[in-house]
Formats: structure tokens, C-alpha cells, sequence
């Protein structure tokens, strides 16, 4: 299987002003929290393109232009598409796998692939990377060991393990939700251009019909689900707005999670929000 162009000097020099990263550019634990920290609190996760009838890209030239060089964020496919650009650049060898989303259904839900992680290992650690999860999104990578709580500089996580099938918990007001399952068998670009397919137009895809941004805060998330803004923050209560309209929407978009959409999408994108 060929691999796609590495990402180019110019491009990783621009990705590490966006994120504001200004470390070395080596293989170290160091450098991978640091940029596993910073990528989501300066790219937002959101859905805008599926929710105006577009497909998003995957091949690299367009995700730096999208993600890099412009207002925007994405999903997944994007996200980590991006990421393991970037932390082979650094000089990772940097493995991508696929996971099924868990949120809020039992663990015997039958649910397709459709979303993309990465593993790498990492000063003798093998570890679990995910910048492209939304709204509980890791902060940190976390190393594959079963059954222990481990810190992020967000919420702790724990990694189960049933025979070659992982589960990824987080730890959200003093409960373990189950956030995805996946197993460590390596999948390639073709996988990620079927799954993106799906969930970019299949209409039983939530990401067709309800719009979703998210953001990492230093100190907490924000969260958009369609027009209610929710504002977590570490050991407090969550805070909760209503936006008025498609215009406060907008505005929200562009001042809460720096994504601004060109007029013509957006229009697309507000005329598909469910409700």
C-alpha cells in the first residue's frame, strides 16, 4: 500500500504556529503531549461540510489548507489524518486503526467503523492517540495497559480490555463513560475514503442532519449540539446557552471556536440543522 506524501516543511512550520507549539521537532513524550494538547484547543472538531452536502477531502494539501490555513476545523478522518502527518514529520512510525463510536448506547450496540485513531510507540510506551473525538476528546495519550485510571490534563481515562477488543472510557462527574471500542488491526487510507463516505452523506449519519463543534478550553471544553452551547469546566457546573438564531449562531461559531464558513455553505449548512 503507497503511502501519501509526507507533510512539507513549509506545511509543518505553519500546522505549529496554528497550534502555537514552539518545542523541538524530535520523537519525545515531551513533544507529543504538548502537541496532543494544544492541536484541539486550536483546531476545532466540527461538521460543517457533511452538514452543507460536501464530502470533506482527505488527501493532505487539502486538509492544511483547510485546517491549517484557514478558520476551520473537522472531524476524525481529518484530524487525525492530519496528526499523524504532523507526528511523522516528527519522526514517529505512527499506525491509524478504527474504532466504533459508543457514546451513549450498551456495549453490545452493533455499530460500523467510523472512526479513526492512531497509535505509536513512544519512548518504549505503546500508546493510544486521538485528536478527533468532539466533545471528549483526549488531551493526552494514553499508554495501552488495561484497567488503570489514567490522568490527561483534562478528565482521567481507562482503557478495558475483552480478548483483541478495546474499550475507551472517560471519567465525566465521577462515572466511566464508554466513549469508543476498537482492536489495534491496522487499517489504511481506503478504509478512512469508505467511512468518510458514510458519514459525510448516508442519511441515518447524525453528521448530515445536527450541526457539532467542539473545543478544548485550558481549563474546561465547549460543546455545540444544533443551537445549544454547553461550556464545561473542570470540577464546576456546566453552563448552558440557547443560541437565538442562525446569526447568533454564526457569531458563536466564529468568537467561541474561531471557525468561520463561507456564505454559501453556511446557508446550506443552517438550512440542515435538525429542529
Amino acid at each position: 500500500m503507497p503511502h501519501s506524501a509526507p507533510l512539507t516543511a513549509p506545511d509543518l512550520t505553519a500546522y505549529l504556529a496554528r497550534i502555537g507549539y514552539d518545542g523541538a521537532v524530535a520523537p519525545t513524550r515531551a513533544a507529543l503531549n504538548a502537541l496532543h494538547l494544544l492541536h484541539p484547543q486550536a483546531i476545532p472538531f466540527e461538521n460543517l461540510d457533511p452538514l452543507s452536502g460536501r464530502t470533506p477531502p482527505l488527501d493532505l494539501p487539502a486538509l492544511v489548507a483547510k485546517l491549517v490555513h484557514s478558520r476551520r476545523g473537522g472531524y476524525c478522518f481529518e484530524q487525525n489524518t492530519l496528526f499523524k502527518a504532523v507526528l511523522e514529520a516528527f519522526g514517529f512510525t505512527v499506525v491509524q486503526m478504527s474504532g466504533r463510536v459508543m457514546l451513549g448506547k450498551p456495549e453490545e450496540a452493533q455499530v460500523a467503523r467510523t472512526h479513526k485513531v492512531l497509535r505509536l510507540t513512544c519512548e518504549g510506551q505503546d500508546l493510544l492517540c486521538d485528536i478527533g473525538l468532539g466533545g471528549q476528546v483526549l488531551t493526552g495519550p494514553m499508554r495501552l495497559v488495561p484497567e488503570i485510571e489514567q490522568p490527561t490534563p483534562h478528565e482521567p481515562y481507562r482503557l478495558d480490555r475483552t480478548g483483541e477488543i478495546w474499550w475507551l472510557r472517560a471519567k465525566v462527574a465521577g462515572e466511566w463513560r464508554l466513549l469508543y471500542r476498537f482492536t489495534l488491526d491496522e487499517t489504511w487510507p481506503i478504509d478512512d475514503q469508505v467511512a468518510n463516505h458514510y458519514v459525510a452523506t448516508h442519511p441515518a449519519s447524525h453528521f448530515t442532519y445536527s450541526l457539532i463543534a467542539a473545543r478544548v478550553l485550558p481549563k474546561g471544553r465547549l460543546a455545540l449540539l444544533n443551537r445549544r452551547l454547553t461550556e464545561h469546566r473542570l470540577g464546576e457546573a456546566s453552563v448552558i446557552q440557547e443560541i437565538a438564531d442562525n446569526d447568533a449562531l454564526r457569531a458563536v461559531l466564529a468568537q467561541r471556536f474561531g471557525i468561520e464558513v463561507e456564505d454559501e455553505a453556511w446557508a446550506k449548512a443552517a438550512g440542515n440543522i435538525a429542529g
